[in-house]
């Protein structure tokens, strides 16, 4: 054998070896399967919009009662819950200090009224002695001076020692009217200063319920809150029904909660009848409108941060993205705006798993799929 026949015998299998890589390489790749994909034909219809809040029945008016001065809290005669009436010990102060500076006050009163009764004494004397000419008219002015400031003096020393008088009666805290206790926020043993809260306590009277709205929320709130039946409540424990007590819009926050960027508002109902702190849910029902577009919330996706739909071509059997604007939500569907019409074939489930321009075949349910449950609930019968 030839040197040539020699190696040529030798890479033969190799040339073989590479030829079938080069053939498989050439191969195409499999085309993509058909994808089955349940769809809607849309048709107008009508949509309701509602929006409910949480909400917490609270009284008109709540006071955060205080000393009107400082000093030591000796005891708390009231605690969270209780009922108060007017005129009702809240709170005690340790009197001693101010009782002292009521007794140096009546003392300074009294030093007062002395230091004037002398002066004035002292003046009708010089004006003996003016008569007599035994001192000049200069002299009985100074007097007269002196005479009139130790009267002032008096009535100040006076209007002191009232108001020290009135200082140690404000170490008992009093409740002005009759309520509930809703706080304490203080205790016996703390060293408070004046105005500081010591207990909260909710008027008797009228009852809010109070809830936050989110900001754009806010103008539908003020829009159809005053139309009849736009704004119910419906207590936790079932007080109002399925339905839910007409409420009337009474106050709303003019500015946002620095920290959940909410508005406080308040709804008043008549003849509400429910504890304080009890749950209730508050719903704003907006006029249903027609001629919309309504589908389920799983037709719906997000691409680049807008919201599409798959809109299918019959055509071509071919998916096409249509951006949409939602208007609301309408139960489990979802109201759109704009971007959608009447006719229109709209994929409504799976949607995230398809792309634009890929090859769709409607879905159908296999028969035997279907009987099976059917045939299981006869046999049950």
């Amino acid at each position: 054998m030839s040197q040539s026949l020699f190696r040529t015998a030798l890479f033969w299998p190799l040339f073989a070896s590479l030829g079938v890589l080069s053939g498989c390489g050439r191969q195409e790749a499999p085309p993509e399967p058909v994808r089955s994909v349940r769809t809607l034909v849309l048709s107008a219809d009508s949509a309701g919009q509602s929006h409910e809040y949480a909400g917490e029945i609270r009284a008109r008016t709540e006071s955060r009662l205080s000393f009107r001065v400082g000093g030591k809290i000796l005891t708390r005669k009231v605690n969270l819950g209780d009922a108060v009436r007017p005129g009702q010990v809240l709170a005690q102060l340790d009197p001693q200090d101010l009782m002292l500076a009521q007794e140096a006050a009546k003392a300074g009163l009294q030093a007062a009224r002395a230091n004037r009764d002398q002066l004035d004494s002292d003046f009708k004397r010089f004006v003996e002695l003016r008569e007599q000419g035994f001192i000049s008219a200069a002299e009985l002015e100074r007097r007269d001076t002196a005479f009139k400031a130790a009267q002032a003096a008096l009535e100040q020393s006076r209007a002191q020692a009232s108001a020290q008088g009135n200082q140690s009666t404000y170490a008992q805290l009093q409740s002005d009217v009759a309520g509930v206790v809703t706080a304490v926020e203080a205790e016996p043993g703390m060293v408070v200063s004046a105005g500081m809260p010591i207990v909260r306590v909710a008027n008797d009277g009228p009852r809010d319920v109070v809830f936050s709205v989110p900001e754009d929320q806010l103008g539908r709130l003020q829009a159809h809150a005053a139309k009849p039946g736009g704004l119910t409540v419906r207590l936790w424990g079932g007080a109002g029904g399925q339905a839910g007590l007409p409420a009337k819009l009474r106050e709303v926050a003019a500015s946002a909660d620095p920290v959940t960027r909410t508005f406080l508002a308040k709804a008043e109902v008549a003849g509400l009848e429910a504890k304080l702190g009890q749950t209730a849910t508050v719903r704003l029902e907006a006029p249903r409108q027609t001629q919309v577009i309504k589908l389920p919330l799983a037709a719906v996706l997000q691409q680049q941060g807008q919201s599409s739909v798959w809109v299918l071509d019959p055509a071509q059997m071919t998916l096409k993205a249509q951006p949409v604007q939602i208007a609301g939500a309408d139960g489990n569907e979802v109201v759109i705006a704009a971007g959608l019409s009447p006719g229109q074939e709209v994929v409504v489930a799976g949607v995230h798993v398809l792309k634009a321009g890929q090859k769709v075949q409607r879905y159908q349910a296999n028969a035997a799929t279907v009987a099976a449950p059917a045939a299981a609930s006869a046999a049950s019968r």
